[in-house]
Order: C-alpha cells, then sequence, then structure tokens
C-alpha cells in the first residue's frame, strides 16, 4: 500500500451535496422568479433539469459549447419540457440560481469531522473541481470547506476541466506533490476517476447511488466508498 501525503477531493457530490443543495437553491429562484406556481411537479421538473444539465456539462467538458450557452440553453431547454416559455431571460434566471446557491450549505454527513481527521493525520488535503469560479469559491467560504483545504483547483480558472490531464498535472506540480503519494477521491467515474487513472494517480471511488458502472478497458478503482466516513479505515 503507498504511502499517501495528498489527497485530491471532487467538490459537487463528493463533499458538497450538490443535488440537495441544487434542489433548493433552483426551487428559490423559480420562486423568486415567479416561475415556480407555473410547474404542476417541481419534483418532475429538477429530475429533467438534471438531466438536460448533464448532457450539457459532459459537452462543456469536451470543449464543444461555451459557458455563456451552457449556462441559459439548460434553463431553455429543460423548461421547453414542460412548455414552460419565461418573460425572464434564461440567463437571468441561471443567474438568480447562481446566487440563491451560494446560500446552501448542506455538506455530506460529517465532512468537516472527516476532514479534520485527515489532517490532524498530517495529509494535505486539496480540491479539483469542474464548478464556475464565482460561485465555488463562495461554496467553499460558506461551508466552512476552505478552512480545511490546502488548494482549490477550479477547472474554470485552469482552463481545463476534468478529466483532462492538465487539471490534474497542474494540481499535482502545484501541490509540491509526487503522483505516487497522491490519490484523487470524487464521485464521477468519468471526471474523477477515470482521469486520475489516465494521468496516472490512485483513485477513490465514491458511489452515491446504485447508478451501474461499466469498468471496461479501465479496470476497478483503486477504492470504492459508500460513505465519506470510509476514507478513515483506508486513510
Amino acid at each position: 500500500m503507498p504511502k499517501y501525503r495528498h489527497l485530491f477531493f471532487d467538490l459537487d457530490n463528493t463533499l458538497y451535496d450538490f443535488e440537495a443543495n441544487s434542489f433548493l437553491a433552483m426551487k428559490n429562484a423559480f420562486e423568486k422568479l415567479g416561475l415556480l406556481s407555473r410547474i404542476t411537479s417541481f419534483d418532475n421538473y429538477f429530475r429533467t433539469y438534471i438531466k438536460v444539465n448533464d448532457a450539457l456539462w459532459a459537452e462543456y467538458r469536451e470543449k464543444k459549447i461555451s459557458k455563456d450557452y451552457l449556462r441559459g440553453k439548460r434553463h431553455q431547454d429543460a423548461l421547453a419540457e414542460f412548455n414552460i416559455s419565461p418573460e425572464t431571460g434564461f440567463t437571468e434566471i441561471d443567474d438568480t440560481y447562481l446566487e440563491m446557491m451560494t446560500h446552501q450549505t448542506e455538506l455530506f454527513p460529517h465532512t468537516l469531522e472527516i476532514l479534520g481527521a485527515l489532517k490532524k493525520k498530517g495529509y494535505y488535503l486539496h480540491i479539483i473541481t469542474n464548478g464556475f469560479k464565482e460561485v465555488q469559491h463562495k461554496k467553499l467560504a460558506k461551508t466552512k470547506l476552505a478552512d480545511y483545504v490546502n488548494d482549490v483547483y477550479i477547472s474554470e480558472e485552469i482552463k481545463s476541466p476534468k478529466p483532462s490531464r492538465e487539471i490534474f498535472e497542474h494540481a499535482i506540480k502545484s501541490s509540491n506533490a509526487r503522483k505516487t503519494e497522491s490519490i484523487m477521491i470524487g464521485d464521477s467515474w468519468e471526471s474523477d476517476i477515470i482521469g486520475a487513472k489516465n494521468f496516472g494517480i490512485d483513485q477513490v471511488f465514491f458511489r452515491i447511488n446504485d447508478n451501474p458502472v461499466e469498468y471496461g478497458k479501465h479496470g476497478a478503482p483503486t477504492h470504492t466508498i459508500y460513505k465519506l466516513s470510509e476514507l478513515l479505515e483506508i486513510f
């Protein structure tokens, strides 16, 4: 077993409960904009939005679409599924949603205690995230996660999203870490685990749901966990 010193964490849906926070942020935004009353089932709408957003983010990671296009298009397409044509512009809808998002602070259970325990053991903690810079920095500050991590690497600032090799290389070099003493912890098979595998560092796959994953040619991850607290059994 290699001796790790540097633990690189994904943020959304690994430490920060993105779906729970996004649900509340969007509901609050839609209420503020007068859209909530036009949706018969917000639960159904949110599930549609997640599918639309995930597909657009896949294109964004591959640099096929721009940030501005993604921000407006995700609301346009999701609302169209419910035959809603809002008077408010789609970018303004996203502005309101992202502002509401910065006020949501739900983390996965015992996240801060776990990070505190890892720091006490002497590990250097870092974050590599694909989120938008203006939102991610505020999330980190308001949730107190910023108090526990040494460095934060945001794809928009580095101009290279996970799973690209560039963002992992930048993070490792900037942290003065070696590959053999570094490990990536995240919930996304493609962005976090395959990205780390292709770069040549070990991985912890955080299975937050029961969605099937085909390991295929990439093989199994170094470790798999189902609760964040299981990290304390590995490190």
